[in-house]
């Protein structure tokens, strides 16, 4: 897979330039910022199933491009599309936005591959409009809930721009927040195994200005019980009808240690995570990652060799544990 130099800009972590979905490559952040240039489907499944490209947002995104790759390298060809455009959609179970990006894009295959390219281009341009209402929204309920003071503000995985196309969902939210003053500290779980808070969610609010501070996932509760965290905000990977919320491994436990400190837990996420088919948190399909994610730090083996493994990368939250669940329309649910 071909890459680029460091440049990028603030307004976009998604282009397509030339035939090429560019994006920002997730794995080597915070040490590097490298760009990827993907150009066939085969690239880009291998980006999502790495997470070079990740967040349910971005991966819509994604998605909405990798069936404009398959439309190019087969034209007219509809059948073969279709048969990427699945592969594509099944690079993540748990992650609604991915296969909802594929379909919004195949279903405008027969208008061929610029109708396609035109809809994902689409795809592209309203996603940081949506991501900016939905965090507007959060902030204004946050700031009602807990008025008239500075927030300190918990969050878990990584909800900014660098999981959508702009801006952020639950990062936005903390973002409008810091433009009104409101913020008085941000503090971030590390995020295991993959460390998504530490690399990718400290790297942002360090961008940003934001005053932050990491810490150790299971450090969290305690965090909360000494009176450090006035609001948790998380994004999500998937919505049911009944408002159980899939979003990373940790969020769980957060919103258990949140209900029983009665500290509001909001849920910031576009309309598109929202899976109405899916009508409870049973029924979602909870991906589970390899060992080595877990039993190794960077290439390194921290646990004995041949150890059995548990390893989610998601977990549910059942409704009765969120405060609010929040999109570009508003409180909903």
């Amino acid at each position: 897979m071909a890459t680029v130099g460091s440049e990028h800009s603030e307004a976009s972590t998604i282009a397509w330039d030339d035939d090429t979905l560019v994006v920002i490559d997730q794995r080597v952040l915070p040490h590097e910022l490298r760009l990827l240039r993907i150009t066939s489907v085969d690239e880009l499944i291998d980006a999502i199933k790495t997470l070079a490209i990740r967040g349910a947002p971005a991966l819509g995104v994604a998605g909405a491009f990798g069936v404009v790759l398959a439309a190019l390298a087969h034209p007219g060809d509809i059948e073969k599309v279709e048969l990427e455009a699945a592969r594509i959609a099944s690079a993540r179970p748990t992650a609604v936005n991915l296969a909802w990006g594929v379909q919004r894009t195949l279903a405008e295959l027969s208008q061929g591959p610029q109708g396609v390219l035109a809809e994902a281009l689409h795809i592209l341009a309203e996603d940081g409009q949506l991501n900016r209402a939905a965090a507007t929204h959060a902030a204004d309920l946050i700031e009602g809930l807990l008025p008239d003071r500075r927030l300190h503000i918990l969050t878990h995985c990584n909800a900014g721009r660098l999981a959508m196309s702009a801006f952020g969902t639950a990062l936005g939210a903390v973002r409008v927040l810091h433009a009104r003053g409101l913020v008085e500290d941000v503090l971030v779980d590390e995020t295991r195994p993959l460390l998504q808070g530490a690399r990718l969610t400290a790297w942002e609010l360090a961008e940003a200005g934001i005053p932050h501070r990491l810490t150790i996932d299971s450090a969290a509760a305690w965090a909360m019980a000494t009176g450090q965290v006035d609001c948790v905000i998380v994004g999500a990977d998937r919505i049911a009808a009944d408002g159980s919320v899939a979003n990373k491994i940790g969020t769980y436990a957060l919103a258990v240690a949140a209900h029983r400190h009665g500290i509001p837990f909001v849920v910031v996420a576009p309309e598109s995570t929202r899976d109405l088919a899916t009508s409870t948190g049973a029924e979602i399909v909870v991906e589970e990652r390899a060992s080595a994610e877990v039993t190794h730090v960077g290439g390194i083996a921290t646990a004995p060799e041949g150890i059995a493994v548990f390893n989610p990368a998601f977990d549910v939250t059942p409704p009765d544990l969120v405060t609010a669940i929040v999109t570009e329309n508003g409180v909903v649910g």
